[in-house]
């Protein structure tokens, strides 16, 4: 277990707080701008746009793998060390993507520079819950993640803005600039705590085999996917379903991000009143709004409101994340790290789904359907993991 860090002040944590979400906001947009730059991207490299989707995937990819490796060979390390080691890295990859010179070099630097992620988030999430008192890390881990949301409600905008009126480049390079500023803060700002214990990486592995942390990573990435499924297909279901211009399209997609950007900081409170209980709570209203959506496709106004409460479940991120590094004695870093390996086999596994019940002519608007049932199947991980927290809680009393 760490030991936690010296207390500070409340003005030197808000400096903490923003550094690090600065983080989050710069890594948020390098993820999400190629779904806005795609035409762009297509045009100068000659490639088709669904082949440029394929750098959004590499980038997924690059999460999934780097999440666990960096955390492992990082349990050595001090958090602020490396933390900036981690967004050095960011910067670096963000500016060889943009100045790629051909297609494939751009594929193999997305997998790049989604490596280290997962596991700056949650090396962030850990330093920030060190600092604060044991029953407010909820609310100090969604001002974290805040840089996260507000990467789509306004860093994808700009980057596409960028893309648009100069070049797909200047947007990777515009993010490669925002990781180079957040090295810059956290070594001003973040403090180094000597007194933290690190972990070699044999130990991580081994404090990782646990069923409760790979419950909550189940629960991640089912529970979470449906979100990613509806997201995935939003601009065609505005064109096709809904019957309106695509000038729509960011206007709803900034909606969806405004409700994210609101969940947040629900998500981190609901989790400091209930603890793990939230997650079964927000897996719930989970179901229901995605039940709901496809009844709401044919009307713009009612689309909007839709596409606004199915961003709300982001609010699930903060308490998952916060649950995950309780659970994860003797692996904190592995796990916190996972969380976001986990996120984003959702967004693999969701948009799949749902493409699937398109092509079999369910239509743009079974989306929700899809997506319900994947968040009832991450209800029943929920469910397993709430029973062996009981019951470990019976046998830690007798």
């Amino acid at each position: 277990m760490q030991t936690e860090q010296p207390k500070i002040s409340k003005g030197a944590m808000w400096l903490i707080e923003i550094a690090l979400a600065l983080g989050g906001f710069g890594i948020g947009t390098g993820e999400f701008a190629a779904m806005g730059l795609m035409p762009g991207i297509a045009s100068d490299l000659g490639v088709s746009e669904p082949k440029v989707g394929h750098i959004i995937s590499a980038y997924a990819f690059g999460v999934v793998v780097g999440a666990p490796v960096l955390a492992v060979f990082g349990a050595k390390l001090f958090h602020r060390h490396l933390l900036i080691l981690l967004m050095g890295f960011y910067a670096v990859a963000n500016i060889a993507s943009a100045f790629a010179p051909n297609y494939e070099s751009l594929l193999a630097m997305r997998f790049i520079a989604g490596l280290p992620h997962g596991t700056y988030f949650g090396v962030a999430a850990l330093v920030v819950a060190s600092l604060v008192p044991p029953n407010q890390r909820g609310k100090a881990v969604s001002r974290v993640m805040v840089g996260l949301t507000l990467a789509i409600l306004i860093g994808n905008p700009l980057a596409t803005w960028l893309g648009q009126t100069m070049s797909w480049r200047y947007a990777f390079a515009l993010v490669g600039i925002l990781s180079v500023i957040t090295v810059a803060l956290i070594f001003a700002f973040v403090p180094f705590n000597r007194q933290q214990l690190r972990n070699n990486p044999l130990t991580e592995l081994k404090a990782f085999n646990n069923p409760r942390v790979w419950l909550a990573l189940m629960i991640g990435a089912t529970g979470f996917a449906g979100v990613f499924c509806v997201f995935s297909y939003l601009a065609p279901t505005i064109l096709h379903v809904t019957g309106v211009g695509e000038n729509w399209i960011p206007i709803a997609m900034g909606v969806f991000g405004f409700g994210g950007f609101c969940a947040n900081f629900l998500g981190g409170w609901l989790f400091d009143k209930y603890q793990f209980k939230a997650v079964g709570w927000l897996l719930v209203w989970s179901i229901i709004v995605l039940l709901v959506y496809p009844f709401t496709t044919g009307h713009l106004w009612s689309l909007l409101v839709a596409i606004f409460t199915v961003g709300t479940v982001a609010a699930i991120s903060p308490p998952l994340q916060t649950h995950l590094m309780d659970v994860a004695t003797g692996a904190r870093t592995l796990a916190a790290a996972s969380h976001h390996a986990a996120f984003n086999t959702a967004n693999a596994i969701g948009p799949l789904l749902g493409g699937f019940a398109i092509s079999a002519g369910f239509g743009w608007s079974s989306t929700g359907f899809v997506g319900a049932i994947t968040a009832v199947i991450g209800l029943v991980f929920f469910g397993l993991a709430w029973r062996l927290e009981k019951r470990e809680g019976l046998q830690a009393d007798a």
